[in-house]
Order: C-alpha cells, then structure tokens, then sequence
C-alpha cells in the first residue's frame, strides 16, 4: 500500500460546481457562484443547443490510462479542472445541476446522517444506511435540504432545458438511448440547454479497477457512442466531463477495530474514503489518539470545525441543516486505503482529495460546427 499520495485540496474557483454557472450565465440568468472561465471562453459564440454530458467516474487520470490519446475525447481535452469534495456522486452531480457548492446544498456523500430522523441514510434511495428499508414515509433528503437545478430555472425563464438520465423520463437505460434522446433534442428547433448523465464506467470500475479490460473498453464504446451523436448535429456545443476520478484501493473494515467503534453513538458515514464521527461524550480525546495510532499515516483526521473553517465543502453560505449533519471529526484518506463500515467492498474508490480523484477533464466537442449567420 502506498503510504501517502499527491493531494489536491479544493478549488472553488476551479471546479464543476462553477460549471453550471457558466451555463447560466450564458443564458442570461443570474448565478449562484461564480463561472468556469475555461467554460466562458467557450461560450463566446451563441449556440443553438449546448450539452453538458457527464460520464459518472471519468476523472483524468482514467481518461489518460484507458483511451487512446488520438482518439476523440484526449484530442479534444481542453482543460483539467476539479471535482467538488466529497469527491462523489451524490455530492458532485448535486453541483453540476445546481451550480451549489456542497456546503450550500447539503448532499455531501453516498450516505449522510439526518438528525430530522436521528438516521444515517443512503442518500440516493432514502433507506436507512445498510438496509433497503424506507427511512420515512417522506424523501428525507429533498424535503430537509431541496435545491433547485439549473433546467429548472432556464425554463421557468422561458427558455428550454433537459435532462437525460436514466432516472428521468422516458428513462433510457442505455447510453445509446440517452445520446438518442439528445440528439432527438438537438433537432428540435428552439434554443436550448441538455444536461446528460450516465452511470459509467463509475459502477465497472468499482468492481474492476482503473486499468482493467472491462474498464478500457466500456470507454472506448462510450467515446464511439457519442462520436455517432455528433454526426450530423451543427449549431452544438458539446462539453463532456466527469463528477470524480477514481482510485484503486486496499480496505480495512470499521468493525474490525472495537476500540474505536465503541467511541461512536453511530456507524461512520459519507464515504469509505472520507468518514464522519459522532463520538460519544467524554470519549475525544482517546478517540483522536486511537485513530491516529490506527491510521495516522494512511487519514488525516481533523475536528469538525477544522474541516469547516478550511472551507472543504466550498466557501458559500452552508445549507441550515449543514453542521447539523457531519458530527466531530472528519477523516480524510490520503493514502490509497479505504475504511468500509458496511457490507460493500470495492477493488477501486473515490471521495478523498488525491490527485486521481479530484481532478476531471473538460472535454469540448463540435464548437466549430456552428451554423453560419446568414446575414
């Protein structure tokens, strides 16, 4: 195991929650936060249809590792910039739809702690944090901390915006049917904005590694894909970029270490590669001492108001609910383990601050396919 890797801390001036704030921006709307400028100088010219395709795990470091650099998406990287922290799904794809940072929005990881209902919930399906039991008889998440997305805002504006995903209706299920759906949009006439996601490769490089065959070659039938979408569409701007990169990485399991579970009143949650603790009163100060013994070189683990005062998850106004939700400690990984406290296991992770899980391409497709001005 690598004892320690290159960290990158996050930059809210360089990252995907300023991305849709370009997008709003170009739409003559007002912003959240502030834009992408590598976006802006892209959005210069005035485009009948602009797309922001988000490919679930697709950071740098595995776009550089399974695609070849000739072939569409490394000829056409235009920049690199960074994932949100937690460097995750339910943190980072909250950012790209909302321009919110995740301390304004409060999806912070895979699953988080509600004290509403006194719960650490799986985020994403609202059941309770290592079961498929509903936590409530409500959606926990969007009722305690709700936001609303750009596509929601350029349409009550009166333009025209749309999401393609599999959870959105006609819910295509396969990559061919989402850049079916958009470029059935792309030929539709008014002006407008598609916001496209898909859950890969993020799901075969948990179960498979960054640089297995599976992996290279998932991508490169993505890449072919959204090659066949862009034929024949003009007046289009393209941006294909990630939520997180990935890392390959060893584990330990929370359960496995007594002493320390036993400082908790909950299980950890958020992310195996970045945990919270609610830590039992009176029980600090062995806990840090504990954890350090532990795995002092492997996280870093700070105070809560440490992590707060850096301004890890961003530096807007937090979300009500925010500190309510992260308890006392914050334990970063800055090695290439992971700490599981429930039944899953993965041969490779994402959600810390490394290098191949922060930083994310922005890959700019077909802008000078643009339609001439007749006059």
């Amino acid at each position: 195991m690598t004892p320690k890797k290159n960290l990158i801390w996050p930059d809210y001036e360089n990252c995907l929650a300023n991305l849709p704030n370009s997008i709003l921006k170009y739409f003559g709307l007002p912003t959240v936060g502030k834009t992408l400028p590598l976006a802006d100088s892209y959005l210069q010219k005035d485009y009948k249809n602009v797309v922001l395709l988000l490919l679930d795990g697709m950071g740098k470091h595995i776009l550089e590792n399974c695609l070849e650099e000739k072939g569409l998406f490394r000829k056409n990287l235009a920049g690199t910039y960074q994932s949100v922290f937690l460097s995750t799904t339910v943190a980072a794809t909250t950012s790209a739809m909302s321009g919110l940072q995740p301390c304004e929005h409060s999806w912070l990881g895979w699953e988080c702690y509600y004290p509403q209902v006194n719960e650490n919930v799986t985020v994403f399906f609202n059941t309770i944090q290592g079961t498929e039991e509903p936590v409530a008889d409500y959606n926990v998440p969007w009722t305690v901390t709700p936001y609303e997305n750009v596509m929601n805002k350029i349409n009550k504006a009166g333009g025209q915006a749309y999401t393609c995903a599999p959870f959105v209706d006609p819910f295509p299920q396969s990559f061919e049917g989402i850049c079916a759906q958009i470029k059935a949009l792309c030929k539709q006439p008014e002006r407008k904005y598609i916001y496209a996601y898909w859950n890969q490769p993020d799901g075969l490089l948990h179960r498979n590694g960054c640089t297995s065959a599976v992996v290279k070659e998932e991508l490169k039938l993505l890449e072919e894909a959204v090659e066949h979408l862009l034929e024949g569409l003009e007046d289009t701007i393209v941006f294909v970029t990630a939520d997180h990169g990935h890392i390959d990485t060893d584990y330990v399991v929370w359960q496995d270490y007594p002493k320390l579970a036993d400082c908790l009143v909950r299980l950890p949650s958020l992310e195996p590669r970045v945990l919270n603790f609610f830590v039992k009163e009176g029980k600090h100060e062995f806990f840090e001492k504990e954890f350090n013994k532990e795995f002092g070189d492997k996280f870093l683990l700070m105070p809560m108001e440490e992590a707060i005062e850096k301004k890890l998850f961003g530096t807007g106004t937090p979300h009500e609910h925010f500190r309510a939700m992260l308890g006392d400690y914050l334990a970063i990984a800055i090695s290439d383990l992971s700490i599981y406290y429930n039944e899953e296991r993965w041969v490779s992770m994402h959600g810390s601050v490394t290098e191949e899980e922060m930083l994310i391409p922005l890959i700019v497709l077909n802008e000078s396919k643009q339609k001439e001005d007749p006059s």
